[in-house]
């Protein structure tokens, strides 16, 4: 499931930053009605939200440190729940979805524009939900060990009389 994941998210943005590329202009927008949400045709040398502005040798560094770590994390789990695996998936796929943009163009394009946060793509969505869904699961996996914790281990639990016991003689 790991890898799958991985493969979708990589097929997905990089065949949504083709479309976009193939079909508006650098800096065009679609629909161009000034829509709240639209494909917007960006590129960004950067990191996320603007970061590191032409840095790419350093950023392509770094993926490749945070894609071992990711992989090591794989193969050495420290737990290896369902929701982390598919969580892990999601961040693999996309940090290379936008490493191969690093290494190909120098950039990575950017298109999904909603008001006024800053425009970003599939494998930056993918990134953003894996790590949202990585601190839920921890906080709620936290709490319900906590939960856990109170309650005593080996407590007695209450033991029913025998039937014939009770004094139905």
């Amino acid at each position: 499931m790991f890898f799958l994941v991985a493969a979708v998210v990589i097929a997905l943005d990089q065949f949504t930053k083709w479309l976009v590329r193939s079909n508006l202009g650098l800096y065009e927008a679609w629909p161009h009605d000034g829509a709240r949400i639209s494909i917007l045709h960006v590129v960004n040398s950067g990191a996320a939200f603007g970061i590191l502005q032409g840095q790419t040798v350093f950023l392509i560094v770094t993926s490749l440190l945070g894609l071992g770590a990711i992989v090591l994390y794989y193969i050495y789990p420290p737990m290896e729940h369902g929701i982390i695996r598919l969580a892990l998936g999601m961040q693999l796929g996309g940090a290379i979805g936008n490493l191969i943009d690093r290494v190909r163009l120098g950039e990575v394009t950017d298109f999904i524009h909603v008001g006024s946060f800053p425009t970003f793509n599939v494998a930056d969505a993918s990134i953003s939900t894996s790590i949202a869904v990585v601190l839920i699961f921890f906080a709620f996996h936290e709490v319900e060990t906590a939960r856990q914790s109170e309650e005593p281990v080996g407590a007695p639990t209450a033991i029913e009389p025998p039937h014939d016991a009770i004094g139905d003689d």
